[in-house]
This record gives structure tokens, sequence and C-alpha cells, in this order.
């Protein structure tokens, strides 16, 4: 057999579903925790500086965030791992391993691995689809304080009072009711949105929601190549058949 022969082999036993999944998978998790970490960050310079001058009204909420960036470093480690084991477990369930390797039989413990793959995938593909609709939570605020921005901003607004206007951020139950000042209105709201904290912030929670949306992608096409591998592994004993998802 030659070398291109060879070649051709090989790559007719990569597991291309499994392989694209990682990739969108480190991707998103990728974009997730890095930008959704600096834009916390951001966030909690902004409402100390702007909203909430007291430390003790937003303790709380610093330590939330806090959590909430810890949390992100776990998630960056458990997915690096589990993205290389499913990876690892599609290039195994291939043809190009059986011919490589001889014939083999598969085991009862080898399917309940597999099995345990399948489950877990689809319990992190549901909790990934809650991890989306809350990172869509901090771009639907910004999005609004924008928006006013640019409501004043306007000159077909037509305003006769811009200090009407405010974004009183204690209404999304992020800061306490007694947080002063709690709001800002007119060109003070004006200054915020011209600050780089805000801008940077914006634009980094949207591009963690649209990580976490191609985390959401990535784990579907899992949940097809682990489902398919598992079914190939359960009759392998029966039928000569070769997986390539």
């Amino acid at each position: 057999m030659g070398c291109f022969e060879c070649c051709i082999k090989c790559l007719g036993g990569v597991p291309y579903a499994s392989l694209v999944a990682t990739i969108l998978c480190f991707s998103g998790v990728a974009l997730f925790c890095g930008c959704g970490h600096v834009a916390l960050t951001g966030t909690v310079t902004i409402l100390e500086t702007h909203f909430s001058i007291v430390t003790s009204d937003h303790a709380m909420l610093t330590d939330v965030i806090q959590l909430m960036q810890y949390i992100i470093y776990g998630i960056a480690s458990f997915f690096f791992l589990y993205g290389i084991i499913l990876l690892a477990e599609g290039f195994y369930t291939t043809s190009a391993v059986k011919e490589l390797h001889s014939e083999f039989k598969t085991t009862i413990c080898g399917r309940c691995i597999s099995g345990m793959f399948v489950f877990l995938t689809y319990i992190l593909g549901v909790a990934w689809l809650g991890v989306f609709g809350f990172s869509a939570v901090p771009v639907f605020l910004f999005y609004n304080m924008w928006s006013t921005c640019a409501t004043m901003r306007s000159p077909m607004a037509n305003l006769t009072s811009i200090d009407s206007i405010c974004v009183d951020v204690r209404q999304y139950g992020i800061i306490p009711w007694n947080a002063t000042p709690g709001k800002a209105c007119g060109s003070t709201l004006g200054d915020i949105c011209n600050t780089s904290e805000f801008y940077l912030s914006y634009h980094l929670y949207i591009v963690a929601c649209a990580g976490a949306g191609a985390t959401v992608i990535a784990l579907l096409i899992y949940m097809m190549a682990t489902t398919y591998n598992f079914a190939v592994l359960k009759f392998k004993s029966r039928e000569d058949c070769c997986t390539k998802f």
C-alpha cells in the first residue's frame, strides 16, 4: 500500500463530526469564558463609579460576580478535558482503529462508558441552553442603556429636556433600592455610554452570548456523535458496522 492510499485510509476513519464539534466547543467556551470574565469586571467598575457609590450597597453583587468568575475558570478547564475525551472516544470508535489494531470485541464496560458520555452530553446540552439564555440578560440590559443614549443624541428625538431621561438599574434587581444614586439621567447617562468600560463590556457580553450559542451547537453535534457511536458499539458484536461519525 502506497503513502497516498494510506493517507486516504486514515482520513476515511477520522470522526469529522466530533472534530468539528470539538473545535466549535473550544472556540465557544473560550469566547464565553474570556469575554464574560472581562465584561463582568467592567460591569463592577461601572456600577461602583456611577450607580452605587457606597461600597456596602453592592457588596453582595461584587461577591456574586467574583464567584461567577471563579466558576468560569472551572467551566473552561472542564470543557477542555471533556472535549478531548469525546474526540478521543470518536477516534477510537472509527473503522481506522479497527483496521489498524485488528479485530476487537466490545465489552459491557465499554458500552457503559459510551452510554455515560451520551447521558452526560445530553445533560450538558440542556444546562448550556440555560447558560445561553442567562448570557443574553446582560446584553439586553446594556442594549436598553445604549438605545436610551442613542435616543438622546438623535436630532429626530425632539427632546425638550434630556435630564428627564433616566436609566435606573435598581429596577433590574442588580443593586438594592437604597443604593445611591441608583440611576443616571441626562448628560450623566450620556457620559456613561461614552466611557470605554461601557463600550467594551457591552460588546464583550455580545461576544460571550455568541460563544455560549456556539457551545450549544457543539453539544448538539456531540449528542448526535455520541449517540451514533453508542449504537455502533452496541451492535458491533452482531454486525460488522463501522462508524465514521
